[in-house]
Parts: structure tokens; sequence; C-alpha cells
């Protein structure tokens, strides 16, 4: 199973659990020299001309530039440094959430919890999680969701891991959202009697949701013994 990766080496929502600071100094431990500056430069601008200002800031640009400049295995940390320094607001994140790529708009999902201490920004969540972007998922589902996505939402939102293929590592705080709760049970155990009733493997993941509840419904499987094929990021079964 591929875990998409940020450079502290951990999945990617660790770039919305990591510290600024901290993830600064980890990203620029591996950025070739030229790299490096570009990201220093797009630093110093952000924090001189934060906020929005005309049709579009100097940040946006250069989030626009973070994966060519930076590497696509470094480009979410670099971008969520620059909506840091930037200092995002929720309109500014909505800006480039609405208008940016899918790339942008898994930065932003990062950026959350660094920028927006409430549930102001739960709709871009929400937004997200309507997507069949296994990556924008997995971003969706980090830590910013489980501080404060209301039970239904977030049990959606587990449900639609399951169900695109998105590991549920991706999931934030799974463990103590997930325990206790007899509905999140439930519907596993739909989901997986729907599965198996149309002749379809149960994801072994759901088996390790459903323990973390720790309440079995009456129509929970058995785990599947068979080995199936790895799962790639986007849900399919080679």
């Amino acid at each position: 199973m591929t875990h998409p990766q940020d450079p502290t080496g951990t999945p990617a929502a660790g770039t919305a659990l990591v510290p600024v600071d901290e993830l600064h100094t980890v990203l620029t431990a591996h950025l070739p020299p030229a790299a490096r500056a570009w990201l220093d430069q797009a630093l110093d601008e952000a924090a001189a001309h934060p906020g929005i200002h005309g049709p579009i800031s100097v940040w946006e640009l250069r989030l626009a530039e973070a994966g060519r400049r930076c590497g696509a295995g470094h480009a979410d940390a670099a971008r969520v440094l620059i909506l840091h320094a930037a200092r995002a607001d929720l309109d500014a994140l909505t800006r480039v959430y609405r208008q940016g790529t899918a790339d942008e708009r898994r930065a932003v999902l990062h950026a959350l919890p660094h920028l927006v201490p409430g549930p102001d920004a739960v709709p871009l969540v929400e937004d997200a999680l309507r997507t069949n972007d296994t990556r924008l998922l997995a971003a969706a589902a980090g830590p910013y969701a489980a501080r404060h996505l209301a039970p239904h939402p977030w049990r959606h939102a587990v449900l639609k891991c399951l169900f695109t293929g998105v590991p549920v590592d991706s999931v934030a705080d799974l463990a103590r959202r997930s325990r206790g709760d007899a509905e999140l049970a439930r519907m596993l155990g739909d989901y997986a009697a729907e599965r198996t009733a149309a002749g379809r493997p149960v994801p072994e993941d759901l088996h390790r949701v459903l323990t973390l509840t720790g309440t079995v419904p009456e129509t929970a499987p058995e785990p599947e013994t068979a080995p199936h094929g790895p799962v790639d990021p986007h849900g399919k079964e080679s």
C-alpha cells in the first residue's frame, strides 16, 4: 500500500501536524541550494505582502510555482509555509481553494490547523470530502477535520476513505474519534454487508476501524483471509 509522503517521511497528513518552524527546518534540509533560495525569497515576499492584494497576490504566484521549484515531494510543505508566512486568513484561504489547482487546494487543507483556530473553515473540508480525488480526501481527513468536523460528516469521511481506497492512516485522531461510536460501527457493518452481498472483498482497513469502535454490529463480517492485491493511492486493486 502506497502512502503519499511529506519531507519528514510520514504520511502526507504530517504536513498539517508538524509545527511550522520544524516543518521549515526539515524542508530546507531536504532542498537543493537553488530550491532553498527560492523558498526563502518566496517566504520573505509573503511576509512582506500578506493578505490579498489586487487580482492576485505575489505569494499566490509562488504557490503555483512550488511544485516546479521544490519538487512534487516537497511542494505541499512549501505551500503550507508560504500560506503561513502570508498570514492567510479565511478569505484568502477560501480564494486559493476555490480558484487553485488540486495541489493548491490540498495545501490549503494542510494549512488549516496552522491558520484557522476555530471551525470556520469546515465548509472547505466538507467540499473536499465530496470529491473523488484521493489525495484531496486524505488531506481533508486530517487534523482540522478531527478537531472540528461534526460526528455525522466525520463518519461519512471515514466511509469515503474506505470506499475510495484512501488508507485510514490518513484520518487524523482516528482512534479517539472512533472509540465507542456505535453509529460508526453500524455504518461500517452495513457497508461491509453490501460489499459481501455483491461478492466484493471487505477492505482490511474497515475491520481495523470497526475494532477501534469497540462495538461489533450484527452485520459485521468475518475478516478476509485470502490475500488481495495491493491498493494504489487511487483506490484500484492491482
